[in-house]
């Protein structure tokens, strides 16, 4: 059982990079589509589209703290279940809002064509989203300083 415990332990220290790139790659992949698209249909600005088309890049960024904050000196049955489940559920909250940023920036894009003067607060909702990956990431933390030595 130890051993199984240990792997977990293994898996959950690993999991918010893993989970932090994927949201991070299918988010950046969506709101990239959408830059691209739009160079076809403005005559300029395209800057700012691939720009914030990055922004969902910070999630694999807030996995890696959350990895060399759960990393120890050794991996023990003890900490190994705590580890998992802070690094598997800290690393599905990056890559859900990492994806859902995508999708937000998309729509972003796509508006900011036909009106650009509202590219701005458009992307209010992917900051919103960009505070919860912030939360995840402070929480992991926080519960992260209260596994033992």
């Amino acid at each position: 059982m130890n051993e199984f415990v240990l792997a977990l332990g293994w898996f959950g220290l690993y999991a918010p990079v893993a989970l932090g790139a994927i949201g991070s790659a299918w988010g950046c992949a969506l709101g990239g589509s959408a830059a691209i698209g739009a160079m076809l249909d403005t005559e300029g600005g395209y800057g700012r589209f691939i720009g914030v088309s990055l922004m969902p890049s910070s999630q694999v960024i807030y996995g890696i703290v959350i990895m060399f904050t759960l990393q120890r000196d050794a991996m023990t049955a003890d900490i190994g279940a705590a580890t998992f489940g802070i690094g598997l559920l800290s690393g599905c909250a990056l890559m859900y809002t990492g994806i859902r940023q995508g999708e937000v920036l998309a729509s972003a894009i796509h508006a900011s064509k036909a009106k650009p003067e509202i590219f701005g607060v458009s992307l209010a909702p992917a900051a919103v989203l960009e505070g919860f990956s912030v939360f995840a990431l402070v929480f992991a933390l926080v519960l992260a300083g209260s596994i033992p030595a």
